[in-house]
């Protein structure tokens, strides 16, 4: 059995259990000496798909808390900055655009606003840009989350379900191929759909370590829009077109 095969026994068995010992999972996998399991288990861990517990067990690794941007930032940021170099790739002169909150999308909006495009975006990192700028940048205001730096709430709301965008660019804490895409606020999952509702072209910004994990809310299905990513997963690019950076 391949390692590929291996690890998606493992994930496969934790989605069902949630959490279980490693010896379960040797018992699960008796083809499999205990050192190997091991190494597939550190691999999966630092892929960021498991977690690590005290007394010897595993599980799922969960996206439901909110990581503040100094965190994610610090994060995968070469990862994150190729995914945001291709996704500005996707961008034409004059297009109407939309960037949503979060690292990568923070990076890609540091990219827009030397192109000539309008930009609406309720990250509020884009009030931090000064002098010259080649883009128009329209910060749509809300209710403020100082850990995520994001714009959400009934006033955001109201304001995009009367925008309409050439493209969307959206920020996710977790994509599975069975569960969606997903984000740990109710407000930022509103948000999302509203926008990927109006925008002729919707992209997801996830680096691999977002693949295979869980967050509370789910935001929609894998179909209508394509994401972006360092890596291609094969089971996720079953459903929904995939872009590598």
């Amino acid at each position: 059995m391949i390692p590929y095969e291996r690890h998606e026994l493992i994930l496969n068995k934790l989605k069902e259990a949630d959490l279980l010992k490693i010896d379960e999972l040797a018992a699960f996998m008796p083809d499999v000496s205990m050192s190997t399991l091991r190494r597939d288990l550190k691999e999966l861990e630092k892929r960021g798909s498991i977690e690590y517990l005290t007394g010897g067990a595993v599980k799922l690794h969960s996206a439901a808390r909110e990581v503040s941007v100094f965190e994610k930032g610090a994060q995968r940021s070469s990862e994150k900055d190729l995914i945001a170099r291709r996704a500005a790739a996707e961008v034409e002169d004059g297009e109407t655009v939309y960037v949503d909150s979060g690292t990568t999308a923070t990076a890609l909006l540091s990219l827009l606003v030397d192109k000539p495009v309008t930009i609406y975006t309720t990250n509020g990192y884009a009030c931090r840009f000064t002098g010259e700028l080649a883009a128009k940048v329209v910060v749509i205001g809300g209710d403020f989350n100082p850990v995520t730096c994001s714009l959400t709430g009934p006033m955001v709301e109201n304001a995009l379900r009367e925008l309409y965008f050439d493209r969307a660019f959206i920020g996710v804490n977790a994509v599975d191929e069975d569960r969606g895409i997903m984000t740990p606020g109710y407000p930022e999952a509103i948000k999302k759909r509203i926008v990927m509702r109006n925008s002729q072209a919707s992209y997801v910004l996830a680096d691999s370590s977002k693949f295979h994990v869980f967050s509370n809310v789910k935001v929609c299905d894998l179909e209508g829009f394509t994401v972006i990513s360092d890596k291609r997963d094969a089971k996720i690019g079953e459903r929904v077109k995939m872009i590598t950076a």
